[in-house]
Formats: structure tokens, sequence, C-alpha cells
């Protein structure tokens, strides 16, 4: 009878931890599925952020286009038209701005590889002086969007100041 009661006793605890696996793996399988359809969730919010990040700008720069058009359609007014895309230009730069956007200064700044881009050299007194900025460059809070594109000057004497 003990030689039974030892069997039994052990396939009551074989029957109990035959369920807690079970009952464990069932848990696991609804976390990972509820994981699933988190990760599905959050993917699916990214998109939609990316997909409408810009909304407020794009709606901002709606009124410079309608400033375009009215501008466009009064061409042929000479001094009008050009006062009208200054004032065009000054309205999308200040929107630009509130958004953090700046340019990058160049002209008779010391060349900085971090926020600019040298496309010619020429000789000159001073080392690294920028001559020429031939594009402009902006960055948006402290990341540069585009580098200014700048004519630089070496010197020629071999003295550095």
């Amino acid at each position: 009878m003990t030689k039974n009661n030892t069997e039994t006793e052990k396939t009551v605890e074989t029957i109990g931890k035959n369920d807690e696996i079970e009952e464990l793996t069932e848990r696991l399988q609804r976390l990972q599925a509820e994981f699933d359809n988190y990760k599905k969730y959050v993917e699916k919010e990214k998109q939609e952020f990316v997909k409408y990040s810009n909304y407020k700008l794009i709606i901002k720069l709606l009124d410079t286009i309608d400033s375009f058009e009215l501008a466009l359609k009064n061409k042929d007014s000479g001094d009008d038209f050009v006062k009208g895309v200054e004032l065009i230009y000054s309205q999308l730069y200040s929107l630009l701005e509130k958004e953090g956007i700046r340019k990058i200064k160049a002209l008779g700044e010391k060349f900085n590889p971090n926020i600019h881009e040298a496309l010619l050299t020429e000789k000159g007194n001073e080392d690294n002086l920028i001559l020429e900025e031939l594009q402009t460059g902006y960055m948006i809070n402290d990341k540069v969007l585009r580098y200014s594109k700048v004519k630089v000057s070496k010197n020629v004497g071999g003295e550095n100041e």
C-alpha cells in the first residue's frame, strides 16, 4: 500500500505540475498576444503622427500660397508686384523663424565645418575666412538643416594669424 500511495502522490503531483505548466503557458500566450497587439497599436499611432506631424505648419503656409496667388494675378503692376513679393518673402521668413528655423551666419565668419561646406577656395591673407556665401544654410534649433555652401580663403603666405 505504501508503494501505491507513493505512486498516487507522484501522479497527483505530476498532474498538479502539468496543470500549472498549462496555466502558465496560456498566460504567456495571452501576454505575447497582448504585446503583439500593443506593438501594432504603437506602430499605427506612429504612422498617424508622421502622416499629420506637419499639419499645423502646412496650414500656416497656405496663407503664403494665397499671397503668392494674389501677387501673380497682379504681376503686371511693376513696382507693386516687387513690393508684394518682398512682403511674401518677409511673411514666409517670419513663419519659419517662429518654427525655430534660422539662417547660418557665413559671410566674413571663420569657416566652421560643423555648419559650413566649403565648395571653393581663394588665395587670401587670412586662412579659413568665408569670402562668399554661395547658398544660405539653415538650422532648426540646434540642428543643421542645410549647410551653408561657401567660398573660403586660404593663406598663401604660409602664415596663420
